[in-house]
């Protein structure tokens, strides 16, 4: 199964949500994210964060939708809301699901602040990949039951 991890700028949420999942899936799950407007950069906190995780980021960088090397089963928008974030719409005949997190990119005050910002939208994304990995294979092998665990799990931590 591969997973499309969309946003605008593939710098931060998409970043740690692609890294996540190929750090945890099983073998036959991949993970890659791009943008529709990619900001050509991975957002230094996103890949101090990961690092702390333990998860590797070699190899992580902001890519477009235009030049995916794969060709996805499955769609994982996760802009947010709040800051009034249109999400890309990806056209092809996949299995669609919107995962949206508030964007720390954006966040202000202090670095403290700014952390903590990367810490809520990474916990929120690894609590849903989470969910997503302990899914039943039958369920995962079903696009008609796998569409509404996908949107129940769209809304764990929101």
């Amino acid at each position: 199964m591969n997973i499309l991890i969309l946003c605008t700028g593939n710098s931060c949420r998409s970043i740690l949500a692609e890294a996540t999942i190929n750090a945890l899936a099983p073998e036959g799950i991949r993970a890659i994210s791009a943008g529709s407007k990619p900001a050509g950069y991975v957002h230094p906190r996103s890949l101090a964060l990961l690092a702390r995780e333990g998860i590797s980021t070699e190899g992580l960088h902001s890519k477009s939708w235009d030049k995916l090397p794969i060709t996805p089963d499955v769609v994982i928008t996760v802009c947010g809301s709040a800051a009034g974030e249109t999400c890309p719409a990806y056209l092809g005949p996949v299995l669609r699901a919107h995962w949206g997190v508030e964007d720390p990119a954006h966040a202000s005050g202090t670095d403290a602040e700014i952390d903590a910002a990367f810490e809520k939208a990474y916990r929120i994304l690894r609590g849903r990949i989470e969910a997503f990995l302990a899914l039943p294979a039958d369920v995962l092998a079903d696009k008609a039951k796998l569409k509404p665990e996908l949107d129940r799990i769209g809304l764990i931590g929101a």
